[in-house]
This record gives structure tokens, sequence and C-alpha cells, in this order.
């Protein structure tokens, strides 16, 4: 007779399937995928870059163990998530902030838009960019204060000095009633992908940053659709712009290569945790971030909109998962009430 123990089921909720990844193993493949951008940043920026990093990991670690101590949850700071967003965080600051503001932003990463949701998979919003968000409404001086930089400058004939991002010049010029204030070619353009410009600690370098992308991509950590239509959105934008006011408007290169879009597009946007589930819905979300992005940009208040862009979007991707959530084969579609 056979055994009736072994002749039983296990019941369990789903997912029943399991691609064997872990939080913790998915957040040493988004370090590993950070290192080449922190890396280029450190000798960019040279002590200031590693200052932040340090102090922006360090202070979300200790803000996590606290929080979920006072909560009298299990510790989960060994999941590295913390470190993640700490690191996060630094890159989206300013080489030269203060590291008592940086402790600032953590604080708000970690104790306000995570921990006071529940901890990991239940915050709304993305916890790094709440934390720069605060920051820079908080301190908009020292969040907009660069270091000097040189760029091509078309009047002179060579290098200009400047204290400036490329989004911040063009805006302030195009708003005085100016035309670009900078040569903008192929030469630049090669100069600003390897990282030589002015701007947050990890989104100068373009190179960089896609080769962390395209690991996550390898990884399958993160999914193509969201990057490719939020960058595709920018560039498809920014080509009509130009075609309809080539005095002063630049390109999708020059939009693409600035600013925070490569930092958010393929690192921010791309969060499990606030983005939808759905490929169709991924691919909605990124297409919002472009157009907001774009929008904040050349009409906003702030020369990026990078930020406000992801947020804004994350507040909807309950209404994004509900209208892209796939059919369920097997049951009547209730008719609808007149």
């Amino acid at each position: 007779m056979p055994d009736p123990i072994q002749n039983k089921r296990l019941i369990s909720p789903s997912p029943h399937a399991h691609s064997g990844d872990s939080v913790r193993r998915i957040m040493l493949s988004v370090l590993l995928a950070l290192a080449p951008a922190a890396m280029f940043a450190c000798w960019h920026f040279g002590w200031n870059a590693a200052r932040l990093m340090i102090v922006c990991a360090a202070s979300c670690v200790l803000f996590e163990y606290a929080c979920r101590a006072a909560m009298r949850r299990d510790p989960s700071i060994t999941d590295f998530s913390a470190v993640v967003t700490g690191v996060l965080l630094a890159m989206n600051l300013p080489p030269d902030l203060p590291s008592w503001m940086a402790i600032v932003g953590a604080f708000f990463a970690i104790v306000i838009a995570k921990q006071v949701f529940g901890g990991i998979g239940y915050n709304l919003f993305n916890p790094a960019l709440i934390g720069r968000v605060v920051l820079l409404i908080s301190f908009p001086m020292q969040m907009t204060s660069w270091s000097q930089w040189h760029i091509p400058h078309p009047l002179a004939g060579a290098d200009a000095v400047t204290s400036a991002t490329p989004l911040g010049l063009l805006k302030t010029s195009v708003a005085s009633g100016h035309g670009i204030p900078f040569l903008f070619n192929a030469a630049t353009a090669w100069q600003f992908f390897l990282g030589f410009k002015n701007g947050c600690i990890g989104e100068v370098s373009g190179l960089a940053l896609l080769i962390g992308g395209l690991y996550l991509l390898w990884r399958r950590a993160i999914y193509w659709q969201t990057p490719v239509c939020y960058l595709a959105t920018v560039a498809l934008m920014a080509a009509a712009l130009q075609i309809a006011d080539p005095v002063h408007q630049l390109g999708p290169l020059f939009h693409l290569l600035t600013g925070g879009v490569l930092l958010g597009a393929i690192f921010m946007a791309t969060d499990m945790v606030t983005s939808p589930v759905t490929k169709t819905g991924m691919a909605i979300f990124g297409i919002g971030c472009g157009v907001l992005t774009m929008v904040i940009r050349l009409w906003g208040g702030y020369p990026e909109g990078t930020s406000f862009a992801i947020l804004l979007m994350n507040a909807v991707v309950p209404l994004i998962n509900r209208f892209t959530r796939p059919r369920v084969f097997g049951h009547v579609r209730r008719p609808k009430k007149s």
C-alpha cells in the first residue's frame, strides 16, 4: 500500500516557480553594475566622490538598522538594499555637497521614503530620488553648485571656464533670450559621452553607465522596455524640437548625454518595487518618464527633470499595472453595469 504521506501535495501561494535570484543577489548585481560609474567618479572628482558614496551608504545602513530595531522587525541590512540606495543617492549629488546634507538626504531616503511604508517591496517612490529631491528643494544653492569645468566656446574658438552644467548653461541662455551658449559638435558629444563635463558624480560618464546597464540586461536584473522607451522618447522629442527651433534647441545627443537621463533610465526607472510589473506597463512608464523629463527641462523651473519625472510616474504605477494587467484565461469577463 502506498504511503499516504508521500501522496500529499504541497499547497502554497504563487509564485510557484523561482528564478533562483534573491534580493541580496540582485542588489549585489546592481552594485557591480554601478562600479564603472563609481570608479570614474572617483577618478574624475577625486576624494569628494568617494566621500559622498561612503557617507551615503553608511548613513542609509545605519538608518535602516535603527528603523528596523525601533519597529521590532528583523534587520534587513544584509540584503544590501540600503547600500544600493546610498550609492544611488550619492551618484545624484554634486561633488562638493557637505557630508551633513548627504546624511539628511539618506534619512529621508530610508526612514521616510522606505521604512515608513514597511520596508523594501512596499515603498511607492524611489527612495534615492526622494532623498535627492528633498535636498534640492531644501538646499537649492548647494545642490546646484558645481566645480569649474572647461567646455568649447563657439566665439572664442577655445575652451571657456564655466561653473555650471551644460543643461544649466543652455537653460539660462535661452531664458534670457540668447541662443545656444556653446559649441556642441561630434567632438563635444564624444567628450560628454566619456564623462568630461560638470554634473552629479554618477551621471557624467555615459560610457560607464551603459556598461553597467548592459551588465544588468545580461543578468536579467532589468528589462529593456523601460530604459529603451525612456531614452527613445527623449531623443524623439529633442529631435522634433530642434527641427522646430534650431536656434534655441539642441538635438538628441545633447539631451541623452547631459544630466541624469542615462543614470535615471538605467538604474532609477527600472527599480523593481516602484516600476510596473508588465512589459507593456514598463514601456508606458518609460515613455511617460521621457515626456515629463523633456517638459521639465524645456519649460519647467529646473534645468534637469529626470528625478521629478520618475517620481511622478512612480505615483501612477498602480494605475499602469491595473490597466495593463493580462487577461486571466478561464474567467468570464463581467458585463459592465449600465
